[in-house]
């Protein structure tokens, strides 16, 4: 947690710390899930764009950032007190575990909504960049970090994270290679689904923080423009019917698992990302909660086509969906 001191004398050379956990360099997204740079495992997808953009910004490599919200309260999705509301024993509060006296001197209103709000990553993350910055780094990363929170073993934690994140390849569109789209529409509705791997699954949740396995469908479409029913009972008669081998990317798959769940009225779903792969909220103690996984399993009883039924087209199993 953040508190306004004086820097401590700790001189580390800047090239040693820009070597370690800088330079990485935003490149085009082949999966179009943001435009700032590929999905990091572990990291949700709207914290991820915080940090880099508020890295951007202030000259703090994202992954410094990221490795502070990590540490402080796993990018916002701690349950401990203070992280969403409140203040934990030592009085900081949101996010970024700010106190209210560092707040009032380096909060920021990131999203320009008239509020600067230590709870809203989006005025947290660039605050702890601007708090970082005022404190030395990038040049004297150490000592900032100190001056955040004063723990050598904290500093610590905080740098191997960060290179943790340096050297973690970026996640592959499918874990196999870039998803081919059959057209824009399925493209937009598949990007939004990836984008929310990471998150939190919460039973009836409907975002944007978390989602069920069905709320997750549910908005993808709606992001394509598209109104499909909100849960998987309702989504299963919906669509029309495939046969599971012409699975292609935009289907839904529909499981036998869950609470009241059968073969006649499935409980589960994903949505198609490439041949073999879905993306999918599976379950609150799962790791990921919401990510990519086979749909080629036991419990696999269809596969539905949304699309088919959204445009008023026949039922034809080798219809491609073009455009």
């Amino acid at each position: 947690m953040p508190v306004v001191a004086g820097l401590v004398a700790l001189v580390v050379l800047a090239v040693v710390l820009i070597g370690a956990v800088s330079g990485s360099s935003s490149s085009p997204n082949e999966c179009g899930l943001d435009t700032d740079g590929p999905p990091v495992a572990g990291i949700p997808a709207n914290y991820l764009a915080l940090y880099r953009k508020a890295g951007a910004q202030y000259r703090i490599p994202w992954e410094i950032l990221a490795a502070v919200g990590a540490a402080e309260s796993d990018h916002g999705r701690s349950r401990a007190p203070g992280v969403r509301s409140g203040e934990n024993h030592a009085g900081a509060g949101g996010p970024m575990q700010f106190l209210a006296a560092t707040w009032a001197a380096f909060g920021i209103d990131g999203n320009h909504d008239g509020k600067k709000d230590r709870y809203d990553p989006a005025d947290a993350i660039p605050a702890a960049a601007r708090y970082l910055q005022h404190n030395g780094a990038p040049q004297k990363m150490h000592a900032a970090l100190f001056a955040y929170n004063h723990s050598d073993a904290y500093v610590g934690d905080v740098l191997h994270r960060a290179r943790r994140y340096k050297a973690t390849p970026p996640i592959a569109c499918t874990d196999s290679g870039t998803i081919a789209a059959p057209n824009e529409t399925i493209a937009k509705i598949i990007a939004f689904a990836m984008a929310q791997r990471g998150k939190p699954y919460v039973f009836g949740a409907t975002g944007p923080h978390a989602w069920d396995c069905s709320s997750l469908v549910q908005a993808a479409y709606r992001a394509a423009g598209l109104a499909i029913p909100r849960t998987t009972f309702a989504q299963w008669p919906f669509g029309i019917r495939v046969p599971n081998h012409r699975a292609q990317p935009g289907d839904l798959v529909f499981f036998n698992s869950g609470p009241g769940t059968s073969t006649n009225r499935p409980g589960h779903v994903g949505l198609v990302i490439a041949p073999g792969k879905m993306v999918a909220a599976r379950c609150s103690t799962c790791r990921p909660a919401i990510g990519v996984e086979t749909y080629r399993r036991q419990d696999w009883v269809g596969t539905t086509r949304p699309l088919l039924k959204l445009r008023g087209r026949p039922h034809s199993p080798d219809d491609r969906w073009k455009t």
